[in-house]
């Protein structure tokens, strides 16, 4: 069983700074990509951020120059720096991860439950 788990979310004022945090845990062999995703209220699920197992990292053009996304392969925990935090980002922020089991098992997608950021104006 493999589980994704978000933290570090809560309400801010505009300008100020979070830091969310991914973890993965259970049986895991390899994990490849990792994302951040996000759904405000009656919007559609978005991209915010990718970083492969080498830490390259893409950012979705809204966020760049404000957040910044770093990994730690040892603990399977991703981390999602946001700063300069604007009311547009409020949303719950979702992690994903490409995650195989097994050597030689092909990668699965899997989410995490979602955590509440809110930036008030």
């Amino acid at each position: 069983q493999v589980q994704l788990v978000e933290s570090g979310g809560g309400l801010v004022q505009a300008g100020g700074s979070l830091r969310l945090s991914c973890a993965a845990s259970g049986s895991i062999f390899w994990i490849n990509m990792m994302g951040w995703y996000r759904q405000a209220p009656g919007k559609q699920r978005e991209l915010v951020a990718t970083i492969t197992r080498g830490g390259r990292t893409n950012f979705v053009t809204s966020v760049t120059d404000r957040f910044t996304f770093s990994r730690d392969n040892a603990k399977n925990t991703v981390y999602l720096q946001m700063n300069s935090l604007k009311p547009e980002d409020t949303a719950v922020y979702y992690c994903n991860a490409e995650i195989s089991v097994r050597l030689g098992a092909s990668p699965t997608l899997y989410w995490g439950q979602g955590t509440q950021v809110t930036v008030s104006a």
